[in-house]
C-alpha cells in the first residue's frame, strides 16, 4: 500500500510528539505492507498548525534517516493536509505549503462540522489552474453525512476522494461507516489513506483491507491502494 495521508512528522501538529514515536508508527505500517508514505502535517492558516515547507522538509529528512538506520524499508515523501482557504495558491507560491510529493495533487480538508463558504469556487479555481484537488476523508464531514449529493457533486466536478481506512472499520462511528460504504459502492474513491496520528495496532491496515475486499475485487482494491497513489509519486 502507498499511504497518501499520514501524520508522521514529530511535534508540528496533533500527530506524534517525538521522532522515536514517528519511527514506531512507520514500523507498524511497514509490517502491514505499507511501502511508501506521504507525510501530510496539518496546515491551518492563523493557527498553531502552520509549520512551513522548510521546517517540514527538515523533519522529513531526519525521519528518513532514522528509518534507514532502523532498517525500515519505507520511503517517505512530503505533503500537507491543507485546510480549505481562499489563499491556497498564495501559500503555494510563498512555499508555505506542499503539494503531495511536489506534484499537482493537493490534499485539502473541509470543516468537520458546518460548511465553509464558497469552498466549491476555491476548488474550481485550483482545478482550472491545473491542480488536482484531493479531498481528505469526505465520509467524515457532517455536510456529506447529512446530504450525500454534496460528495456526488464534488466527484462530478473532478475532485478526487481520499477516504480513511479507519472509516470502514467503524473508528469514527456508525454514520461515517455507512457513508464510506456508499461512497465505495458507487466507485467514487480515488485512494485510501491511514490518516494515522498515533500507533493504531498491528492489524489496523489488514482489518480495513479485509472489509474493503467485500466491496472491491482484488484488482479494484490494488487500484485504490497502489496504482492510483503511485500516480502521485510519479508525477511532478
Amino acid at each position: 500500500m502507498i499511504d497518501i495521508h499520514a501524520h508522521i512528522l514529530p511535534g508540528i501538529d496533533d500527530g506524534p510528539g517525538s521522532l522515536v514515536d514517528c519511527v514506531a508508527i512507520v514500523r507498524e505500517l511497514a509490517e502491514q505492507g505499507v511501502t511508501d508514505i506521504i507525510a501530510t502535517p496539518h496546515y491551518v492558516a492563523d493557527t498553531i498548525y502552520n509549520s512551513t515547507r522548510f521546517q517540514n522538509s527538515k523533519l522529513l529528512k531526519e525521519l528518513q534517516k532514522a528509518l534507514n538506520t532502523e532498517g525500515i524499508g519505507v520511503n517517505v515523501y512530503l505533503g500537507n493536509e491543507i485546510y480549505i482557504d481562499k489563499d491556497i495558491l498564495e501559500f503555494l507560491k510563498k512555499r508555505k505549503i506542499s503539494a503531495l510529493n511536489d506534484s499537482k495533487y493537493l490534499l485539502i480538508e473541509l470543516p468537520m462540522d458546518g460548511e465553509f463558504p464558497n469552498y466549491e469556487d476555491y476548488f474550481l479555481e485550483l482545478l482550472n489552474k491545473g491542480y488536482k484537488v484531493v479531498l481528505a476523508h469526505p465520509e467524515r464531514y457532517a455536510i456529506v453525512n447529512e446530504n450525500f449529493e454534496v460528495v456526488q457533486n464534488l466527484h462530478e466536478m473532478g475532485v478526487l476522494l481520499q477516504c480513511n481506512l479507519g472509516s470502514i472499520t467503524g473508528k469514527y462511528g456508525r454514520n461515517v461507516k455507512k457513508t464510506i460504504k456508499r461512497i465505495a459502492k458507487e466507485k467514487m474513491i480515488f485512494a485510501f489513506g491511514s490518516d494515522i496520528h498515533h500507533l493504531e495496532g498491528p492489524d489496523f491496515v489488514r482489518s480495513a483491507q479485509k472489509k474493503l475486499s467485500k466491496i472491491y475485487s482484488e484488482k479494484e482494491l490494488k487500484q485504490l491502494l497502489v496504482d492510483n497513489p503511485s500516480k502521485i509519486l510519479a508525477t511532478r
